[in-house]
């Protein structure tokens, strides 16, 4: 007998359409309130936590490709709300900052963040919530070594 999948069952799937329907709230938001899609806000959030972060290193944080992190810092870039700096240690790189705009744009965008995803967890107690950042960490991290075991395999 051959083992079915049912996808409604699928974790996996069901922690992607979590994800898209919470994240497509929110961008609605963004986008309405801001102009931001959501890998710009991605961007902007993760640039306001720093000093400034190469491209590559905002895909290593972010799980976006090369490919939407490029636009997305292009977009930024021409709406003047981050800039570019060589990087001290890589002439081929650059450092990515926020500009004074771009930090004016954040602190206007993180309460609206705060407050849709308190109203996404509002049904959830505070016992909840801390099992439930618990669990995606360890998703997260098994998630990882999944990919690091699958990356191990295809390289023999």
């Amino acid at each position: 007998m051959v083992t079915r999948l049912r996808l409604q069952d699928f974790l996996p799937y069901r922690l992607s359409i979590a994800s898209n329907l919470a994240s497509d709230a929110i961008a609605d938001t963004y986008r309405a309130l801001f102009g931001l899609r959501i890998p710009e806000w991605r961007l902007v959030a993760l640039l306001a936590e720093s000093d400034g972060l190469t491209q590559q290193a905002l895909g290593q944080a972010s799980r976006m490709d090369k490919v939407t992190v490029s636009r997305a810092a292009i977009a930024l870039a021409e709406r003047g709300l981050v800039e570019r700096a060589p990087h001290l240690g890589d002439k081929r790189s650059h450092l990515l900052a926020l500009t004074p705009s771009g930090r004016a744009l954040y602190a206007e965008v993180a309460p609206k963040a705060l407050e849709m995803e308190a109203r996404l967890f509002a049904g959830f107690t505070r016992e909840e919530l801390t099992a439930f950042r618990a669990m995606l960490a360890r998703v997260e991290q098994a998630a990882l070594t999944v990919d690091a075991e699958h990356d191990l395999d295809l390289s023999d």
